[in-house]
């Protein structure tokens, strides 16, 4: 058992593991309502037009969190003012600006020599040096999406079948589709540190995918996703420590993998299942 127990004997790998944790469950609320409403896009766009706002601020030397979060408004904005303005489709007002930020965001790192390592950190993350005020700025984005999914349940779950009933019960549909873009943002922001902008939305889709097939409900897709997620950072992480790969892209890795491994489980599982019901009701 020392290959399991001695990789957390170091503080780094027990604050990687706790970060990653938190990331895995964060992606899992918000990641469960992505994959309801079939927005999988739009996270993807996120997390590669954070680039501008990331390199901005790690060239002046401000925390890299506010400069993601900037570029993620941005993205956020933008898409709206397209859609309004230039009367151009969800996915076409997402694409074009997604496309935007990428491309500014590698002219600004192109415009500085000194730039290769940040930009690895960037866009793989680096889960290995993730500190305690990530830790409490990570906690607190949990408890955010938490109490933001309870409070917009009902309407989250209206909107993903019929916006005009949910209109007609008064929940507010456009405000649901806000706050749901608010909370892809705040996952997306919250987590690039530990996976990186272009690894975030491996952990944001694939754990949730993977419950997907065990469950039928919101809820408890949000808690098996949550599961799923944390032990693929602990696999990611041992992996990482022993096989000497990237920690924030053999999570991602190990995350993704789970999606056929669960799907082909649970397969099995109905078929073994099936065959014994006509027996019983005979």
């Amino acid at each position: 058992m020392t290959w399991l127990t001695d990789p957390f004997s170091v503080d780094f790998m027990v604050r990687a593991l706790v970060g990653g944790g938190l990331a895995a469950v964060l992606c899992a609320v918000v990641g469960t309502w992505v994959l309801v409403r079939g927005t999988a896009f739009l996270g993807e766009a996120l997390s590669h037009g954070m680039l501008p706002g990331v390199a901005v601020a790690t060239l002046t030397g401000i925390p890299a969190v506010i400069g993601a979060a900037v570029s993620a408004g941005v993205m956020v904005f933008g898409v709206g003012a397209l859609r309004r303005r230039a009367r151009l489709s969800y996915d076409t007002s997402i694409g074009l600006l997604f496309v935007g930020m990428l491309a500014l965001g590698v002219i600004i790192v192109s415009g500085s020599r000194s730039f290769a390592t940040d930009v690895t950190a960037i866009l793989f993350g680096d889960v290995l040096a993730v500190t305690r005020a990530d830790l409490i700025g990570l906690g607190v984005a949990v408890l955010g999406a938490l109490g933001l999914a309870v409070a917009f349940h009902r309407a989250f779950t209206a909107a993903a079948f019929d916006v005009r009933k949910a209109a007609t019960l008064g929940l507010r549909p456009r405000l649901a589709e806000v706050v749901l873009i608010g909370l892809v943002t705040l996952a997306v922001v919250a987590s690039y540190r530990a996976v990186g902008t272009l690894l975030v939305v491996g952990l944001l889709l694939a754990p949730a995918a993977a419950a997907r097939a065990w469950t039928r409900h919101v809820s408890t897709t949000m808690l098996l996703g949550a599961g799923i997620g944390t032990v693929a950072v602990l696999v990611g992480l041992l992996v990482s420590w022993h096989a000497g790969t990237a920690a924030g892209a053999s999570i991602a890795a190990v995350a993704v993998a789970a999606v056929p491994v669960s799907r082909s489980a649970a397969a099995l599982v109905t078929r073994t299942v099936r065959p014994r019901a006509p027996r019983e009701a005979a």
